[in-house]
């Protein structure tokens, strides 16, 4: 089951993430949106929905840069693992805790929110239901790591890892005596990655970064 889950699995999910959404951009387009509920509710999305973004990308680019960097570019930079795993806790807390308060006005208001629970399907909900369980599963980890501060824990996900994206063997072996709490974490991540192309977190492979550089429109009065 380990094999399955931690060498196998990891490619299933990955292919099934780039063809489906493949397909589904190509044979449904109109349904690739975020389908936003601003117009219900807009204030409370608006805290929840910014938290919960600048949460999940502090999270997702630490977990990018932090288990694919090659191992010797952290130590040709001087940087002790022990510290790199505390650098890692710390900012993967922080943002953690801001991604949670997030996570739970955006559930709160889709659950408790008559008209929004009406005009939510049943993958709206279960997406925000794993999300969370996801976050709280990675917050767990932290008190987990509190007991391996020398960064050698750490070294194993780095190799499991670069290992999956570098297509080679073995990878499964580097995770296999880590806490259950971090195999949980690392299948329910996944699970997420293998449905993506079904639900509404497609509209993050159109999110409208031109807006970011693009020059300041200018808007005048209309003469009269």
């Amino acid at each position: 089951m380990e094999f399955f889950l931690f060498q196998i699995f990891p490619y299933i999910a990955g292919a099934t993430l780039i063809l489906g959404s493949i397909l589904r951009f190509d044979r449904d387009p109109y349904t690739w949106r975020s389908k936003s509920s601003q117009l219900l509710r807009k204030k409370q999305l608006v805290v929840g929905s910014v938290l919960f973004h600048l949460g999940i990308l502090v999270i997702l680019g630490g977990h990018a840069v932090g288990l694919l960097t090659p191992i010797w570019i952290f130590d040709a930079m001087g940087v002790p693992h022990g510290a790199k795993q505390i650098l890692a806790m710390a900012a993967g807390g922080i943002a953690g805790v801001f991604c949670l308060i997030g996570l739970l006005i955006l559930l709160h208001r889709r659950l408790f929110d008559e008209r929004i629970r009406i005009n939510s399907s049943f993958t709206d909900i279960m997406v925000l239901v794993l999300l969370l369980v996801q976050l709280c599963l990675g917050l767990f980890t932290i008190t987990v790591s509190m007991d391996h501060l020398d960064g050698h824990e750490m070294m194993k996900f780095m190799n499991w890892a670069q290992h999956i994206v570098t297509f080679r063997g073995g990878a499964h072996e580097y995770i296999a005596d880590v806490a259950l709490v971090f195999k949980m974490h690392i299948s329910l991540g996944l699970l997420i990655v293998f449905i993506w192309p079904f639900t509404r977190l497609v509209h993050v492979f159109s999110a409208p970064l031109g807006f970011v550089v693009r020059p300041y429109q200018v808007v005048r009065k209309r003469a009269k």
